[in-house]
């Protein structure tokens, strides 16, 4: 009887795809017992060089027109609705959803990531504004990338839920990097290959599969991340990720919503949650002479 050759998914760390530098795999099994697949599992040296990798890309990936950020953006969903039925696979494989769950869970991750592509040009106008000012001024606020975001994706739904955490910062010019669901692990990892045909940069997005226990604390303590996003996490995490974070002043933002809400676009995928990923530069201007 032949045995199938179980696919080894790797990290997708600056547009590239190692293996982690630790050398260590975790065997994901389907609902019958057999081997699926192999995940790699990511180390602390796995996210150094992810942040570093997206730390080159933030500047390019700033100042890149809002039109061609929102066209990847759109390119990633295209992507990502051509290989539905392997999402759908990879959905089941480790949870309980029926067919018809996962393709609901795919078909709400094509449409989150379509509305922040859709994003991109216009969030400025929403929360930047004209200022007024008792003098012969132009005062003008306008939002900025903040640079790199860590993204500490629910365990479920392991699709869905990273594609709305990894979406807000990347619509409003942040490069991210991203761990995925460690119960659910398969979705990550081929997000990663959508992400390497969808035109995306090198390094503006970086996707690690492992351990939510052993990696927290080196997304919270890396002091090249400006801002983490994380969701699912205890009492106890919370407090490592702020003791972490205050040292370099980093922006924390959690997102603890119930498993259906992450289907209403309107608490992930609003301009108000892009505001959480962006800081506000005020420029003035003289409008006329004294």
């Amino acid at each position: 009887m032949r045995r199938t050759v179980a696919k080894t998914y790797k990290l997708y760390v600056g547009g590239k795809f190692p293996r982690t530098e630790s050398g260590r795999s975790t065997i994901v099994k389907n609902k019958r017992g057999d081997i699926e697949a192999h995940i790699c599992q990511a180390s602390r040296k796995d996210v150094r060089d992810a942040v570093e990798c997206a730390v080159k890309a933030a500047s390019g990936w700033a100042n890149m027109t809002a039109y061609l950020r929102g066209q990847i953006l759109y390119r990633m969903a295209e992507m990502l609705e051509g290989r539905r039925e392997e999402f759908v696979s990879a959905i089941q494989v480790t949870s309980s959803a029926t067919a018809v769950q996962a393709r609901k869970e795919v078909d709400a991750a094509t449409d989150c990531l379509v509305r922040f592509a859709g994003w991109t040009d216009k969030y400025a106008q929403v929360l930047g504004c004209a200022n007024p000012v008792a003098g012969p001024y132009y005062n003008f606020t306008i939002p900025q990338a903040q640079g790199v975001v860590g993204v500490i994706a629910p365990q479920s739904p392991s699709l869905l839920g990273l594609i709305a955490m990894i979406g807000a910062p990347l619509c409003t010019g942040n490069t991210v990097v991203a761990l995925g669901s460690h119960l659910h692990p398969i979705p990550a990892a081929i997000l990663g290959e959508v992400c390497h045909t969808s035109d995306v940069p090198s390094g503006v997005i970086n996707m690690l599969t492992g351990t939510k226990k052993e990696l927290l604390e080196h997304f919270a303590t890396h002091r090249s991340v400006q801002c983490l996003y994380a969701s699912d996490v205890t009492k106890p995490e919370r407090t490592l990720i702020e003791e972490g974070a205050s040292d370099s002043l980093k922006r924390v933002k959690y997102l603890q919503i119930q498993k259906d809400a992450w289907y209403d676009q309107n608490q992930t995928a609003s301009p108000w949650n892009l505001e959480n990923f962006l800081e506000m530069k005020t420029i003035w201007h003289p409008s006329s002479s004294q």
